[in-house]
């Protein structure tokens, strides 16, 4: 039981450390080491969740998290998989914080960070792409494709006009 808590524990580890972004470049990650790589759930299942996730408050990769290390091991999982999240969180804010003065004008780490940012799109893009695939159509369809692509190709453009 400690080894399966274990690794449900790394597992959200490095999905943590590696996640930038939010809760929608978590996706293709989620269902790369959840789905495919071990097999614990469906992607359906995990699309659950995630939906589910959006609408509670609080950090949707903690809540998801907290779903999937509930549904393999009970209260134990759901607190090894959110303190696995948000251990990198809390790691890396804090590496930053005690420094952010002595690099904040790096070019380097600027350069870095736009990197980072330019990942986050693409891992968005693929989250949302595979989301529409199973999606019901409706006439809002282009409409609601036409602000997505207007957002992401302008981040100026993040004031949308919705319905």
């Amino acid at each position: 039981m400690l080894r399966s808590l274990l690794e449900l524990h790394l597992v959200f580890f490095r999905m943590g450390a590696v996640t930038f972004g939010g809760g929608c470049t978590m996706l293709p990650i989620l269902r790369w080491e959840i789905v495919q790589k071990r097999n614990w759930m469906d992607e359906e299942g995990i699309m659950d969740y995630y939906a589910l996730s959006q609408g509670l408050p609080g950090i949707i990769a903690v809540n998801v998290s907290v779903f999937i290390g509930c549904k393999r091991r009970r209260t134990l999982g759901a607190a090894a998989a959110a303190l696995g999240i948000v251990s990198p969180c809390i790691v890396i804010i804090t590496l930053i914080a005690a420094s952010l003065s002595s690099f904040q004008d790096n070019v380097s780490v600027q350069h870095a960070l736009a990197g980072i940012s330019a990942c986050v799109g693409a891992l968005i893009m693929d989250a949302v792409l595979s989301m529409w695939k199973r999606a019901p159509r409706t006439v809002l369809e282009p409409y609601c494709a036409l602000q997505f692509c207007l957002s992401a190709c302008s981040p100026g453009y993040l004031r949308l006009y919705w319905l």
